[in-house]
């Protein structure tokens, strides 16, 4: 979970501490995500596995919601927190990703939906106004961003080759980001300082944070990574303090309670109810 952690950080510190543009760390950090993965595969095709399939390798939808996740992503942290950004971010994914399934058919029972419910008021508990509330767009955007990274990872489940996917749809987000700066060009602005945190978060905490988290995904029970999970935001707003200063409120400390209970309940009455139908 430090790799997912250290994008929050990575992100918060370059544009909050260097010159570099919102639109430039999007940019950079998804070309340079894309970069290391296309290395990775190249070094596995060297050792002679067999090629999967075309579906296998990403496609456009998919490649649109990682993008949308990351511009939004980028241009949020200019105002936020590491650790409230983190929890929006978080919350709107699990919801998202409770949301699809329903749509898919699944059903919630009563505690389920209690936790749906719960940790639907964290996430508008952190946003209604007072001094110590998120900026209101910053705080969408993060909703969005959210909300793009579920369809996304909604999109990947049942990926046979999760690293290769991964790698089509980073590599398909290149011309989109292009697009993206050159439309920012005016305002662009990089330093040797933003351009190493964008990279480190394309290269090390995107790119090889996923190849680590698939790898070790198959190897533990589904509740949990899922579980594990929930840690991300606590980690976020901890290393938030310690690394960059920052403060933790008592709004954040309360919302976190409501989001973080409320995800912790649908993921653990749903594994109550697998292992009772058994």
């Amino acid at each position: 979970m430090l790799p997912l952690s250290a994008n929050s950080w990575f992100c918060r510190v370059a544009l909050r501490d260097t010159g570099i543009d919102a639109a430039s760390f999007t940019s950079i950090r998804l070309v340079s995500g894309a970069l290391m993965l296309w290395l990775l595969l190249y070094l596995r095709r060297s050792r002679g596995r067999a090629p999967l399939p075309a579906s296998e390798s990403g496609n456009w939808l998919s490649a649109w919601a990682l993008f949308g996740y990351a511009v939004l992503f980028s241009f949020a942290y200019l105002e936020l927190t590491a650790g409230t950004g983190a929890l929006l971010l978080f919350g709107a994914v699990q919801v998202t990703m409770i949301g699809l399934g329903l749509r898919r058919g699944e059903r919630l029972d009563i505690v389920q939906v209690t936790g749906v419910v719960l940790a639907f008021s964290g996430l508008v508990g952190l946003l209604l106004p007072g001094l110590s509330a998120p900026p209101p767009l910053a705080g969408a955007m993060m909703l969005g961003a959210g909300i793009c990274w579920g369809v996304y990872s909604m999109r990947g489940q049942g990926a046979r080759d999760p690293t290769r996917v991964t790698a089509g749809n980073f590599m398909r987000t290149v011309p989109i980001t292009a697009a993206l700066s050159l439309f920012m060009l005016g305002q662009a602005s990089i330093d040797t300082a933003g351009f190493a945190y964008a990279v480190a978060s394309g290269a090390l905490t995107s790119a090889l944070g996923y190849v680590l988290w698939y790898s070790v995904v198959p190897l533990i029970k589904s509740v949990t990574a899922a579980t594990v999970q929930l840690s991300v935001p606590v980690i976020v707003a901890v290393g938030g303090v310690a690394l960059l200063g920052e403060p933790i409120t008592l709004r954040l400390v309360l919302a976190a309670a409501a989001v973080l209970g409320g995800i912790a309940l649908v993921i653990l009455e749903k594994s109550r109810n697998a292992a009772g139908a058994e």
